[in-house]
């Protein structure tokens, strides 16, 4: 009697074939790739309703937006290179590198960042201080401008400290 492979099985429907399974890298990858696509088209909306309209308040409120979400787009599809060089064992153009290897870069580096959070930390409190003073100017948009800048600021201080303790370690 003829055994019957699996591949025969398959072929008459007995069994279904099983899924394709990825990786956990490769699932990130796809879900990188799928929101750095959604962010382009955010992007082009936002672009498409400034074009529209008359109201120059506006137009700089959706141009601060524009230009996070560009930058959100570097970041992405620099994570994006990064994760598809790890996978195909290649440098991509854009792919980020680890903190490694500084040579005499490195007290300088060291120095520069520490003055850098020392800079940022007193521009919150300059920028807190002015939010005070001009609580209620122009509808508030002072303050929102004011809290978006110390958010960035913000911001600087987690990438600035990331910096500083992998220039530690290098």
């Amino acid at each position: 009697m003829a055994k019957i492979t699996d591949l025969e099985v398959m072929a008459y429907g007995f069994i279904e074939p099983k899924p394709q399974e990825i990786s956990a890298v490769e699932q990130l990858l796809n879900e990188f790739e799928a929101h750095e696509a959604e962010e382009g088209r955010f992007l082009k909306r936002y672009k498409e309703i400034a074009e529209k309209s008359q109201n120059s308040g506006v137009k700089f409120l959706l141009q601060l937006i524009m230009s996070d979400e560009e930058k959100h787009n570097v970041v992405t599809h620099a994570m994006v290179s990064t994760l598809k060089g790890g996978l195909t064992w290649s440098r991509q153009k854009d792919a980020l590198d680890v903190i490694s290897d500084l040579g005499t870069d490195k007290k300088e580096l060291l120095s520069l960042t520490e003055r850098f959070l020392d800079l940022e930390k007193k521009g919150i409190r300059d920028y807190k201080k002015l939010v005070k003073e001009s609580k209620g100017y122009y509808q508030g948009i002072f303050t929102l401008l004011l809290e978006t800048m110390i958010l960035d600021s913000q911001k600087h201080i987690e990438i600035l400290k990331f910096l500083r303790q992998r220039l530690k370690k290098a």
